[in-house]
């Protein structure tokens, strides 16, 4: 069964202000966490409160969690990895 993709406000903002040679890549690789929340190259995130994840995307970085008894995969954060880990 595929998990539900959910948006923080946060991160559709970010998510709008990807350049468009970007954004389908990034919206690719998004929704492919629906089958698979935990694809190759995936990091867990050490030192933050709750367990948080990466994927890469090109120079793009997106943050999210995973709720398995929801079945519900959160985007939290969607930035270049520039600016990503920054608060």
């Amino acid at each position: 069964m595929p998990y539900q993709i959910v948006y923080t406000t946060s991160a559709n903002k970010e998510l709008s202000e990807i350049p468009v040679a970007d954004y389908k890549k990034v919206i690719a690789a998004v929704n492919s966490l629906a089958d698979n929340p935990f694809p190759h190259g995936a990091l867990k995130l050490e030192g933050v409160k709750g367990k948080l994840y990466r994927i890469r995307k090109g120079n793009y970085r997106i943050i999210y969690s995973v709720e398995h008894s929801v079945i519900t995969v959160t985007i939290l954060k969607i930035a270049h990895r520039k600016d990503v880990y920054r608060s």
